[in-house]
């Protein structure tokens, strides 16, 4: 299956990120995560039975940061099944109301 989208693995600068966020499978217990543009901010892994979501940035040179990027604050957030639209909709709905967002 070819992605809508073309995934890219590269820095991405601070700011809003392009929703809805993109699922693509990689196996029966990995899948990506893209933004809307193609973007890579991480993946989801079926641990113990659950889907955790492991946040993934990248540095200037394209050096993979485990653990950091733009979805840094969600890492480890927990879902049910890997559905685009609730881990789209959870994991900018926390980058928008999350930890030092003001209302």
């Amino acid at each position: 299956m070819t992605p809508p989208f073309t995934p890219t693995y590269t820095h991405i600068p601070p700011g809003p990120l392009a929703g809805p966020l993109q699922l693509l499978p990689i196996n029966a217990e990995v899948v990506a995560v893209h933004t809307a543009d193609g973007a890579n901010v991480g993946s989801l892994k079926k641990v113990g039975g659950v889907w955790k979501f492991k946040a993934m940035g990248y540095d200037a040179a394209g050096g993979m940061e485990p653990g950091h990027g733009p979805l840094t604050e969600q890492h480890n957030m927990q879902f049910a099944t890997p559905d685009a639209a609730e881990v789209s909709a959870r994991l900018l709905g926390a980058l928008v109301s999350g930890p030092g967002v003001s209302s």
